[in-house]
């Protein structure tokens, strides 16, 4: 695995990095990071690995020596190894880190030339920061791999699981760039539609509600998101509620119940089922597995 640079003249600079698609990641450590005050700023160090930031609140102000980041609220940055990586600004916020490394840390960096490029089926690329489509599934992964860590410490096991998370981020960048091919003027109710059901999460979404808000036939509008998604307007929402469910399980005590009234299940019995459709286990033992122990409340 390497770090390819692409340089557009006359604009902001862009840096991707590819990694053989055929070899798996390294896991190194990962956790979850909240500033402890307002003022805090990243400390400065030479990074040895790559690290992908997943910020899930605030801002992140973040350098190298050859550029400096800012990552907010649902946003992404992959770092690699640099010998001046620093804070350069406070920030207040909080977001999941990981540490990875390549299989093959010797080998040599991709040279520009084209005749020496290789297939571009063998690789995986990223821009090195960018929005993310669905954040929530990347937050519960790295949770599931520091539950894994904790409980088992298996080298094989830590390396699935980051690969897990960096192939979803792929999968999460090439929707976006599939869906907006040729059709970047369509792409701003599709997006519009994800957001109505991110803000309205807690209810209960019904299609014919989305369809009246943005003044189109439920029929139509249906059909035009499944075009865009591969799946349905209901399935998609049942996926984005069953992704908030699994946060709640894991970083909060609130009872199975208090967490179905949260996304606008009507009662607990529904939500066990329709989560247990989607993971394929019911939400108590989700939350056993990955919620590093949390008891519920009772009451």
């Amino acid at each position: 695995m390497f770090l390819y640079f692409v340089v557009l003249e006359g604009v902001r600079k862009l840096n991707t990095c590819k990694f053989d698609k055929n070899k798996g990641f390294v896991y190194h450590y990962c956790g979850l990071f909240t500033s402890p005050t307002p003022e805090w700023m990243h400390l400065t160090r030479i990074l040895t690995d790559y690290e992908l930031f997943i910020v899930t609140k605030g801002t992140l102000y973040i350098a190298n020596e050859k550029e400096s980041y800012t990552v907010s609220t649902g946003e992404y940055l992959i770092m690699p190894p640099s010998f001046y990586q620093h804070g350069y600004k406070a920030s207040d916020c909080s977001f999941y880190w990981l540490h990875f490394a390549d299989t093959n840390p010797d080998e040599q960096p991709l040279k520009d030339t084209p005749g020496e490029i290789a297939s571009a089926g063998d690789f995986i690329e990223f821009p090195l920061t960018g929005k993310l489509s669905a954040p929530d599934r990347i937050m519960v992964y790295i949770e599931q791999l520091t539950e894994s860590d904790r409980l088992y410490h298996d080298n094989f096991l830590n390396n699935i699981h980051t690969t897990l998370i960096l192939n979803e981020l792929n999968n999460q960048l090439n929707t976006e760039k599939n869906y907006s091919l040729g059709n970047r003027g369509n792409m701003k109710l599709f997006n519009d539609i994800k957001d109505y059901v991110s803000w309205h999460i807690s209810e209960n979404i019904r299609i014919c509600d989305i369809a009246a808000y943005f003044g189109y036939n439920e029929k139509y509008l249906s059909a035009y998101f499944k075009k865009y998604s591969q799946i349905n307007l209901k399935q998609y929402i049942i996926l984005a509620k069953t992704d908030r469910a699994k946060r709640e399980l894991c970083d909060t005590k609130n009872s199975i119940a208090q967490i179905a009234y949260s996304i606008g299940f009507s009662d607990a019995h529904n939500f066990s089922n329709a989560f247990k459709k989607v993971t394929g286990i019911t939400p108590s033992v989700y939350r056993s597995t990955y919620g590093e122990g949390i008891t519920p409340n009772t009451n």
